[in-house]
């Protein structure tokens, strides 16, 4: 999965390019697709800068094995960014969650 698979994921779903950003959270990990996007005029990052960082994203849930989950929850959910509340998605990294717990993000 690239960043471009991602975008184009929550593209899809509900038709903005949603900020994207990975939480830690009472020892689990969550992929929360955040209120603000890209089209906005007060959005903090061009248009690269999002795609890099959508980038860095996808390697995550790459090295996870954890972009199925996410594709799943977005085709799923009835839920959708909005002001002050993120869509969270949880991670089930398996056996080797405490592996990723102990860096910070």
């Amino acid at each position: 999965m690239t960043g471009r698979d991602l975008h184009q994921l929550i593209l899809r779903k509900w038709g903005r390019s949603y900020d994207v950003q990975v939480r830690r959270t009472q020892g689990k990990i969550f992929v929360q697709v955040m209120w603000k996007y890209l089209e906005q005029a007060s959005f903090p990052l061009t248009e690269a800068e999002y795609f890099a960082h959508l980038e860095t994203i996808s390697s995550y849930l790459e090295a996870w094995g954890g972009f199925s989950q996410v594709q799943q929850f977005v085709e799923q959910t009835k839920e959708r960014p909005r002001l002050g509340k993120a869509v969270s998605i949880p991670l089930d990294l398996g056996d080797r969650a405490s592996e990723w717990l102990l860096e910070e993000f």
